[in-house]
């Protein structure tokens, strides 16, 4: 019986997981940066900045990426970043992929909040770099064929992070709440290591993620 070989992606998350991360992560699996600046101009959204370099982690040669932007406005409804989505010139399964999260997120936002989702607005997953995080991802993943997703249980940090909404414990709510019936664990370090905000740490993979516990 003949086997159609298919792309996965496994995503080891001892250290939590961010966009920067991913984006980085997927430079370094092959994922050329000229194409992937070149379609996320497709986005039709300007002020924005992608850049990498190698960097060195306990000896250890990795890629840093990071989105930088000239916009101010982080706060913006799912239903205006669908729109985003939806006039933009991304492929369509990158489109697809890219609203499904942040789909996700909304209904996660929407939970959290008691709210419906379509009166959901985004505080920092709002801003244009996690709108580019989270496309990039996409994109990423759709140029290297990657067809499934697994990931090995996520290291969530500990104590709390200022946001929009105050001081709160991590993990915030919205992303426990996404967390919720996946494998996670602490080690003690006192920061927010898996988080939907801004700075690229968005944890976009979530959505598609086929989490298997450590062994």
């Amino acid at each position: 019986m003949w086997r159609t070989p298919m792309k996965l992606a496994y995503f080891d998350c001892f250290s939590g997981i961010s966009g920067d991360m991913t984006l980085g992560a997927l430079l370094d699996a092959g994922c050329d940066i000229e194409q992937l600046r070149s379609e996320l101009r497709g986005l039709q959204v300007t002020g924005w900045e992608l850049s990498a370099e190698k960097v060195w982690k306990n000896g250890m040669a990795a890629t840093y990426a990071r989105v930088k932007t000239e916009d101010q406005q982080t706060h913006r409804s799912l239903s205006a970043i669908l729109e985003i989505l939806k006039k933009s010139k991304l492929a369509g399964p990158v489109r697809e992929r890219a609203a499904a999260i942040f789909q996700k997120l909304g209904e996660a936002e929407a939970r959290v909040h008691d709210v419906p989702v379509e009166k959901i607005h985004f505080h920092e997953v709002g801003a244009v770099d996690a709108i580019v995080d989270i496309a990039g991802a996409c994109i990423g993943f759709h140029a290297l064929g990657v067809e499934k997703f697994g990931c090995s249980s996520l290291n969530v940090g500990g104590g709390t992070a200022k946001m929009a909404h105050g001081v709160l414990p991590v993990p915030a709510p919205a992303t426990a709440n996404l967390l919720q019936g996946k494998p996670t664990y602490s080690n003690g370090v006192q920061r927010e290591l898996v988080t939907t905000h801004r700075r690229g740490d968005c944890c976009h993979a979530l959505r598609f993620f086929r989490a298997r516990s450590r062994r």
